[in-house]
């Protein structure tokens, strides 16, 4: 082989050697391309709020006017349940409730009867008190003309005993006043439970509507559905999953390990490609941290006090708003897999606010002070 040539294939394997060095140095984020200004991940997605459909009541289901996948709006009907029952429930609580309230109708005319017989039996009593106050004058009257001799004794006789029967009379109409003030009062507390049955008919009409409306499952808010899991002639019980909702509004949620965060702050800007759409690259901006690292909100949760350690760095989950208006943002699903770069050298509000080592503005000012007169 010519020299020139052994020099040539030299230089190729030398620049192909740098070449893959230089590709390992990138994927691995090493000197000189470890950015650090720039945190990066690939641990994070597209999120959103998905809402699983499903009915509050049994019954066979009569209609499905929808199909997979299909953009709905809020309140259109999505699945029909049969309503026979419903009806029938709630025409019976409709009857249940007009006679409560033929009862409680009854009850009010029974109690103003009650409060008329007070009144007859208040007038009896007062009749009564001047019956007996003229038997009182009439026997006083003859018990002295009898004492004198001018009145018979049976005459004396006579009134002492209408004194006596009106005195009778007098204790008896004080009774029926009693008894007809208790009649009062019993019909009254018959009222008060009558009134309570008839809010419990009037409870028991609006629960018949309540499930007589379940029978018709509407979107809760507009969005595409996903796979329509049921079907005309099935029975589904309440809870049963029937099918998805998916609104628009999408979020990203990137898991950064912990020793990325010293530093990002709220409101700094993100970029993130999306492997869905061959790499596209959108923007956003951080809107919050999560409250813990991911794996406290694991199910199993490991146990570090076993005697063996290996310390691993924890990720804590980053929520990522997405700014609007962006091309084919609209085809940003929950699910898809992202890679999103943090800006963590851009300046927000929260730094604004801090001074050294953290300090407040005011703090800081202070610490500086006290670090000039050392």
């Amino acid at each position: 082989m010519p020299k020139f040539l052994r020099t040539i294939a030299t230089y190729v394997a030398i620049a192909l050697g740098l070449c893959g060095i230089f590709v390992v140095l990138y994927v691995w984020g090493l000197p000189p391309f470890n950015a650090t200004n720039l945190q990066r991940t690939e641990d994070a997605y597209i999120k959103g709020r998905v809402t699983t459909i499903s009915p509050q009541l049994a019954g066979y289901i009569v209609a499905v006017p929808v199909q997979d996948y299909q953009h709905v709006t809020k309140g259109q009907t999505l699945i029909r349940i049969d309503d026979r029952i419903y009806v029938q429930q709630l025409a019976q609580a409709k009857a249940a409730l007009q006679e409560a309230e033929v009862t409680l109708q009854n009850a009010d005319s029974n109690e103003e009867t009650a409060k008329a017989q007070v009144d007859q039996a208040k007038a009896q009593l007062a009749s009564t008190k001047a019956a007996l106050e003229i038997a009182r004058l009439n026997l006083n009257r003859t018990s002295k003309l009898h004492e004198k001799g001018f009145a018979a004794t049976s005459q004396a006789d006579q009134y002492r005993a209408t004194f006596n029967q009106a005195q009778a009379s007098l204790d008896a109409q004080k009774a029926a006043l009693i008894v007809a003030q208790q009649h009062v009062r019993t019909t009254h507390i018959n009222r008060d439970a009558l009134t309570a049955a008839v809010a419990s008919a009037k409870a028991q009409v609006e629960l018949a509507e309540i499930n007589l409306e379940h029978t018709r499952i509407t979107a809760p808010r507009d969005g595409v559905l996903g796979t329509v899991g049921v079907h005309v002639g099935q029975y589904v019980t309440a809870g049963t999953a029937a099918t998805h909702l998916v609104p628009k509004e999408v979020w990203v949620v990137a898991n950064y390990k912990e020793t990325q965060l010293a530093k990002m702050r709220i409101g700094q800007p993100v970029s993130f490609t999306v492997d869905a759409q061959n790499d596209r690259r959108f923007t956003g901006h951080v809107e919050r941290f999560s409250p813990a690292t991911g794996s406290e909100f694991s199910v199993l949760k490991s146990d570090n006090a076993t005697g063996n350690f290996t310390k691993v760095a924890q990720r804590v989950p980053v929520r990522i708003s997405i700014d609007s208006n962006q091309e084919n943002s609209n085809r940003l699903v929950p699910g898809m897999s992202v890679i999103t770069i943090v800006d963590i050298s851009v300046q927000t509000d929260e730094d604004s606010a801090k001074g050294v080592g953290g300090l407040s503005l005011p703090d800081a000012k202070i610490f500086r002070t006290a670090l000039a007169r050392r």
